[in-house]
């Protein structure tokens, strides 16, 4: 069977109604959720139930619209305060570590592929663009294993891991781009003009997604929109046209959109909790929609043929080249341990992006590009495999897991950004309660309101002569301390 205007909207349902059907089972078991999203894309694919899907460049189109939304929405759950400690390690493992990475991989591949064992036969070059589309840890995997498992880790890791996968895709992404260009042109590397090539690419992505970001909050906090929902459809278009535009000036667009959410992420803006919600949602649509393509696009039964080597360079990644990346990047930086480092080695997740890589050198019409696309795609499955489902043994193993922290309140009840105060609730024990038990009794700082008492299941309004009783929880409101100071 193959997509048609009259099946697609109805293939399409299913293949998402069977992904979180699917999802919900595999993960009580510790499976990754993306990972069984490229698995029901195969299994319906080709080799499986026998949907026809061969399109690389719409993969591509697909993919490269998943990868604006979940960059731009990783960087805006990205808090400033959270990263500023972490921010030099972070930002040389997203570009050092990815050429390190690239650099060590490439070699090992050149260096086996001469071997008798292996079919793959690759120049150096070639080799050097199989490792660059697999350098890069996956925004989508690190940021989807560390939110939905709720893990918090010392010594900073987990920003710093956030931050490296969210920013080390345009790194990858610029050196793929470069070796096909050279391979390509069949001219020996010129590495003054790859120099200047990337550091383009940079400044165009970094000054691009700063001024759109400032832009996008200076319009969304002062257009006044007749519904609240047009407000996160109009930022929708907003990074949509940021990518293309960096795109179209040669800059790094993922950075782009990347630097554009972290902004947004970390200044007062309007709508905010709507916001929020709808690219929350549409991320996870797009992320479901992205796995899915890749794994109908994939045939498995040509992964056969590469299975060994793939296996050999994925152990070889895991294992040699992602450690040695990350503990030559973090050596100047004492306050990580080696079991930080050792853990940080080993969320070197591969996901979507990577094959997402691999489809630019199909496109380009590389030579054994579609061999390359075979090796990317099982070594993203291992990746997935092994340290995707082990990640938070890793961190209990080496004593770097932490408690979750608490989010929002045991109300459910939020208040718009623009409301300069915070929320909390307070349970109530049978000490605090020994010598006052009324609400006007006790002694609540200024500034601070009780709003809500919620006593078993049911919410009371409270008013100054209500009998409090232990185990009661209140909801209090309070001004922030910077305001309250100024009064």
């Amino acid at each position: 069977m193959i997509f048609t205007a009259e099946n697609i909207l109805m293939i399409g349902s299913i293949l998402i109604f069977s992904s979180i059907l699917i999802s919900k089972t595999g993960y009580r078991f510790g499976i990754p959720t993306l990972l069984l999203f490229l698995i029901v894309g195969m299994f319906f694919g080709s080799d499986g139930l026998g949907l026809q899907f061969n399109s690389a460049s719409d993969a591509q189109f697909i993919g490269m619209m998943a990868l604006s939304i979940i960059l731009f929405s990783g960087g805006m759950d990205t808090k400033y305060n959270e990263i500023k400690p972490i921010l030099t390690p972070g930002i040389v493992l997203s570009t050092v570590g990815v050429l390190l990475t690239t650099l060590l991989t490439g070699i090992f591949i050149f260096y086996i592929s001469d071997w008798n064992r292996t079919n793959i036969e690759l120049t150096l070059l070639s080799s050097l663009l199989l490792a660059a589309t697999m350098s890069s840890t996956d925004s989508a995997s690190v940021f989807n294993l560390l939110r939905s498992q709720r893990m918090n880790l010392k010594q900073n890791l987990r920003p710093m891991l956030e931050l490296e996968s969210g920013s080390n895709d345009p790194m990858a992404y610029m050196l793929t781009i470069v070796l096909i260009q050279v391979i390509s042109s069949g001219s020996n590397p010129d590495f003054l003009l790859i120099t200047k090539d990337l550091l383009v690419q940079f400044f165009f992505g970094g000054v691009i997604g700063y001024a759109m970001g400032r832009f996008s909050v200076w319009l969304i906090n002062r257009i006044n929109l007749s519904n609240s929902s047009l407000y996160s459809i109009l930022l929708l278009s907003l990074v949509f046209i940021t990518f293309t535009i960096t795109d179209q000036l040669k800059g790094n667009a993922y950075l782009a959109v990347y630097i554009m959410g972290v902004i947004l992420g970390n200044t007062r803006l309007a709508y905010r909790k709507e916001i929020n919600t709808f690219m929350s949602g549409l991320t996870w649509l797009f992320q479901i929609i992205m796995f899915l393509t890749l794994g109908l696009l994939v045939n498995p039964h040509e992964m056969l043929d590469i299975a060994a080597v793939a296996l050999l360079i994925g152990v070889f990644m895991i294992l040699v080249a992602r450690p040695i990346s990350v503990f030559l990047c973090l050596l100047p930086f004492r306050n990580i341990t080696n079991k930080g480092r050792l853990f940080v080695s080993w969320v070197g997740l591969r996901g979507a992006t990577p094959i997402i890589f691999a489809t630019y050198p199909v496109l380009a019409q590389i030579e054994g590009s579609q061999q390359l696309f075979n090796i990317v795609f099982f070594i993203t499955l291992l990746s997935l495999v092994i340290q995707g489902m082990t990640i938070t043994k890793a961190a209990k193993i080496l004593h770097l897991d932490l408690p979750a922290p608490k989010e929002g309140n045991e109300f459910g009840v939020e208040l718009p950004e623009e409301i300069d105060t915070r929320l909390n609730d307070l349970t109530l024990t049978a000490e605090m309660l020994e010598d006052k038990n009324r609400l006007a009794e006790m002694q609540i700082p200024k500034g601070t309101l009780v709003m809500l008492v919620k006593r078993g299941n049911e919410f009371l309004i409270p008013n100054g002569q209500m009998e409090l009783k232990p185990g009661d929880k209140l909801l209090l409101i309070s001004e922030n301390k910077n305001k309250s100071a100024e009064n």
